[in-house]
């Protein structure tokens, strides 16, 4: 068995922090989808990592425990499906804890893509285009995603190149702007396909903003971080 310095932890306390994290559990409480830690790992032996990453090797569980009873950390199993499980040494109260504020952090500072609809008919007349496109240019240069539909009905529906000829106008058309994300195909007696834009919803908005703040004789402010 190999032997690991630098850790000191009580077993009490190793208890303790374990009765905190399973005490609902054995109250007949909803299955935890967290990975278990301390004595709730129940195999023979592990293969132990370290807090700082570094390989320990296989131990038995009884040694894994005490080494993070010595440590004050908890044993936190990492690998389940493993053969041995892989387990590590952490602090997993403040493992969580940062968990979830980069998750928070992420789902802050993560742009939102709205997804806009236009509909159009596969026999639509060339000034009725030219404003559906209009709204898919306005869309697009927003960073929305713009799902089109051609609608067909009676007879039309079998004449479903119409439709991909019309889908394959408007993406030539808007180009410069977007791409097809989702090509078209049938959706019952509709054909749909999906454009997305080049640029992000926040470049689109700081754009606008620059632009407006220019018009106005003023200077653009910068983009928040």
């Amino acid at each position: 068995m190999r032997d690991v310095r630098g850790f000191s932890r009580s077993a009490s306390a190793l208890s303790s922090r374990h009765d905190e994290h399973v005490g609902i559990a054995n109250l007949g409480g909803p299955i935890s989808t967290e990975p278990r830690i301390n004595e709730r790992i129940r195999v023979p032996e592990v293969r132990l990592v370290g807090p700082n990453g570094e390989q320990v090797g296989i131990v038995s569980i009884h040694d894994a425990l005490k080494l993070a009873q010595e440590a004050d950390l908890d044993l936190v199993e990492v690998a389940a499906t493993a053969r041995p499980p892989v387990c590590k040494l952490m602090d997993y109260g403040k493992f969580k804890y940062e968990s979830a504020m980069k998750a928070r952090e992420a789902r802050k500072n993560q742009a939102h893509t709205i997804i806009k609809e236009i509909k159009l008919r596969p026999k639509i007349d060339p000034h009725d285009y030219e404003t559906k496109k209009g709204h898919v240019v306005r869309f697009l240069k927003a960073g929305d995603k713009v799902k089109v539909t051609i609608m067909f009905r009676g007879r039309e529906q079998s004449r479903p190149e119409l439709g991909f000829r019309l889908l394959q106008r408007l993406a030539d058309d808007v180009q410069e702007l977007g791409f097809v994300e989702s090509h078209a195909k049938q959706d019952g007696r509709n054909m749909i396909m999906v454009i997305g834009p080049h640029k992000k919803k926040a470049e689109a908005k700081a754009e606008k903003a620059a632009a407006k703040a220019q018009r106005g004789g003023e200077e653009p402010s910068p983009p928040e971080e």
